[in-house]
């Protein structure tokens, strides 16, 4: 018997679950692409794109998903023929690598595997070596959405200054802008990419490239007059934002997704709401785990997303899981995204990012933890109760 007739929950890591008020924002018939209110709402969110990046830098809009963004960013910073020097710590930073090796740019990779962050001082190693400065910009990820990393990206700045190297560093935060805490200005980040569907609560359909000025001085010709940003981050004409026809629905969504964000729940608030819900993952994984295999992906706490959470499971329990959530409970798990030598069947993720509140997050692991027990997987008890105590300590009543 299935259970799963109400309103079915995605607990994945995106497409986050979008809200009702965006939506509302977005059911509108198309607007006038020449003149009017659609010109001021993309100047406002452009100004805000900056805002939630904590930068002064431009940002450029595009038609696209996140892997659009990396293209975009990849073709305005480095030419055919110029070094990277790729940090991967699960599966996007290979993929990075990838797509702009495609480019024609000479990738280097630093891989620290599917359970380890970058190391700062390894990577500062192999700067100093780099005496010719060969290697142009370093790319990572903030958050890998395989692994559920959180890589310290004001460290790895603090290496590259003290090894006294001039490349730029361009950073992905796709899977966590909005949940984890990134100060782009503050933190020295050159170049960082992002997509619409995940912290961000629009749907699929647009990626982001902010640039400060030292990577707009020392980029490369994008040789593409689509992924130019040059004309994006300073137009001439409306259409130029877009190489195009704007994408007028998403801009109506993401006006009203940054308006909940900014204003009414304030940026700093809303990266510890997501600490709060991923500290309650954590416990209810550690609670399971006391009674079998279940396991964080990540064992240090600093080293953990708040955005998603990779967990392992016995052989083939994540896959015999997730298919009870989804058929009998109306629940979707993400599924494992493996590195080198793991089994997909043997993980699962949980997305805790965007428009999230207890009663959906707190249902979640309930579910997860009924699902543990249909399934005869073993598992200690109290993930739910553990997970509960992490918010009502977070949000205590007034007495």
């Amino acid at each position: 018997m299935s259970l799963a007739h109400g309103r079915g929950l995605r607990a994945i890591p995106g497409p986050s679950v979008v809200p009702d008020r965006v939506l509302r924002a977005m059911h509108r018939a198309a607007p006038n692409i020449y003149a009017g209110e659609l010109i001021d709402l993309t100047d406002r969110v452009i100004a805000d794109l900056r805002r939630v990046a904590c930068t002064t830098g431009d940002v450029a809009l595009y038609i696209g998903n996140g892997h659009a963004g990396w293209e975009a960013a990849t073709a305005n910073i480095l030419a055919p023929g110029d070094c990277a020097l790729v940090i991967a710590t699960g599966r996007f930073g290979l993929g990075w690598a990838e797509m702009a090796r495609r480019l024609g740019v000479d990738v280097e990779i630093m891989d620290f595997g599917f359970r380890a962050p970058l190391d700062p001082d390894r990577i500062a190693e192999r700067l100093r070596a780099d005496a010719s400065h060969q290697i142009k910009a370093v790319l990572t990820v903030q958050t890998d959405t395989a692994s559920a990393v959180r890589n310290d990206i004001r460290a790895l700045r603090v290496a590259m200054n003290a090894a006294g190297h001039p490349g730029l560093l361009a950073v992905d935060c796709i899977a966590c802008l909005a949940c984890d805490e990134f100060r782009m200005d503050d933190w020295g980040v050159d170049v960082m990419v992002a997509a619409s569907q995940k912290g961000l609560m629009t749907p699929p359909g647009l990626a982001f490239v902010w640039a400060n000025a030292r990577a707009q001085a020392l980029g490369a010709d994008a040789r593409s007059s689509y992924w130019d940003w040059g004309p994006r981050f300073r137009p001439n004409a409306y259409y130029q934002l877009f190489c195009g026809t704007a994408p007028t629905h998403h801009l109506y969504g993401l006006r009203e997704a940054l308006d909940m964000i900014l204003t009414d729940e304030g940026l700093e608030n809303t990266w510890a709401r997501h600490a709060t819900f991923a500290r309650a993952v954590w416990a209810a994984v550690g609670a399971w785990g006391a009674g079998g295999a279940l396991a964080l992906n990540m064992t240090d706490a600093e080293d953990r997303s708040h955005a998603v959470t990779t967990i392992r499971t016995g052989a083939g329990e994540a896959t015999r899981l997730r298919a009870w959530c989804e058929a009998a409970a109306g629940l979707t798990l993400g599924i494992g995204l493996a590195g080198t030598g793991e089994d997909e069947a043997n993980l699962f993720r949980i997305g805790h990012m965007g428009h999230l509140d207890p009663p959906m997050l707190l249902g979640t692991i309930a579910t997860i933890e009924a699902g543990l027990t249909a399934c005869g997987i073993p598992h200690g008890p109290g993930g739910a109760e553990a997970a509960a105590s992490v918010i009502a300590a977070a949000a205590p009543a007034k007495r």
